[in-house]
């Protein structure tokens, strides 16, 4: 079954490759499908299923398509994706639109997710970051993601003169989802000199 599985991961990689570099992972028993690490179908035991969507709803419905289930702990869980079947493999443009419809509805969803979670959610960031964050401007997460940990850090010098390389650290580690302390030692090297580099900047600016 797993050979089947993989096999069904590059037809769809084939036929779908306008869409994007789709890559595989395991995920609950099965495989993943994502392009730009956006997830938008699944492979399991040899089938493959797309992600539900408001756009989508209809035609699986009317097809009566099944959704993809696994066992956790003795009990079954339906994921929201239903199976593309013989017949939908054997009409590509169809297939090509409910696929599109797939991954653009599992952006949207992402950052939707991403825009509503707290930034004291993510890994480092405590209150008193996160406060430091909300008073440079920073009100969320897709902001942090989208300006980058050093523009952001510039930010929060501006109101924190006594932020350095650690909140850098603390920046980055919950940009890339972990801890501040498990950043490669060269990392974290090239990020304390850029800070060093940037203070003695203000300084210069500053003329002290």
């Amino acid at each position: 079954m797993k050979d089947e599985s993989y096999a069904k991961i590059k037809q769809a990689q084939t036929c779908l490759s306008i869409l994007g570099e789709i890559r595989s992972r395991a995920l609950f028993g099965g495989y993943s499908l994502s392009i730009n690490d956006t997830i938008f179908a699944m492979v399991a035991e040899g089938e493959m299923y797309l992600r539900a969507c408001e756009q989508s709803a209809e035609y699986y419905q009317l097809a009566k398509l099944p959704m993809l289930s696994y066992t956790k702990r003795g009990r079954t869980v339906q994921l929201n994706y239903y199976r593309v079947d013989d017949s939908l493999w054997q009409d590509p443009p169809q297939l090509m639109r409910l696929s599109a419809q797939a991954l653009e509805g599992a952006r949207r969803e992402k950052a939707q997710r991403a825009s509503a979670r707290r930034l004291k959610d993510l890994p480092n960031i405590n209150s008193g970051i996160e406060n430091m964050l909300l008073l440079a401007g920073i009100r969320n997460v897709d902001a942090l993601y989208r300006i980058g940990a050093k523009r952001v850090w510039i930010r929060v010098r501006k109101v924190n003169r006594r932020a350095g390389a650690k909140l850098l650290f603390a920046l980055v580690g919950a940009i890339t989802g972990q801890h501040e302390a498990v950043l490669p030692m060269q990392t974290r090297r090239e990020l304390q000199a850029w800070v060093k580099e940037q203070i003695a900047l203000e300084k210069a600016r500053s003329g002290n």
